[in-house]
């Protein structure tokens, strides 16, 4: 059993859930009961405890890149020029307010941060670097990663 912040331990119907969920969140209720063999009513009170408790954050649609004219996947590596709580939130504070950012991790090793961004093409974060990300609190250098090939991308977890 998988045991939560809260306390409470997660079952294999539990866990079950949470892995039918990730391959597809627009699964009806009675569509889970039925694949996990179990009444509509209890599924659904166990689905909303686990959104209660924290192991669902949300439930939302995966949207095409290349649909939506974001094709070229970037992964850039931040250094800060200090290494301090201030010049952390300072740059966090302003990367936050960049909804062309996908994801910012704070990491440990040669760089501080490496941001995943969406863009158009090699133009479009061109212009996003030169304008926006170089001039973000702190920023001493960026490298640049131009995504080639997505192998795996947004895997359920696996617990």
């Amino acid at each position: 059993m998988v045991e939560s912040s809260t306390g409470s331990a997660l079952d294999r119907i539990d866990r079950r859930i949470l892995q039918r969920l990730q391959r597809d969140g627009r699964i009806s209720n009675a569509d889970l009961a039925k694949a996990l063999n179990i009444s509509p009513a209890t599924c659904h009170r166990r689905t909303q405890r686990l959104f209660d408790e924290g192991y669902i954050r949300s439930v939302r649609g995966e949207v095409a890149p290349r649909t939506v004219d974001r094709g070229a996947l970037v992964i850039v590596g931040v250094v800060l020029d200090r290494s301090t709580p201030d010049s952390f939130a300072a740059f966090e504070a302003a990367i936050v307010k960049m909804p062309v950012v996908l994801d910012c991790h704070l990491v440990a090793g040669d760089f501080d941060f490496f941001l995943k961004i969406r863009v158009r093409d090699i133009d479009d974060f061109n212009r996003l670097h030169g304008e926006q990300l170089i001039g973000l609190p702190g920023v001493r250098q960026t490298r640049t990663f131009f995504v080639m090939k997505e192998v795996v991308d947004n895997r359920p977890l696996d617990f």
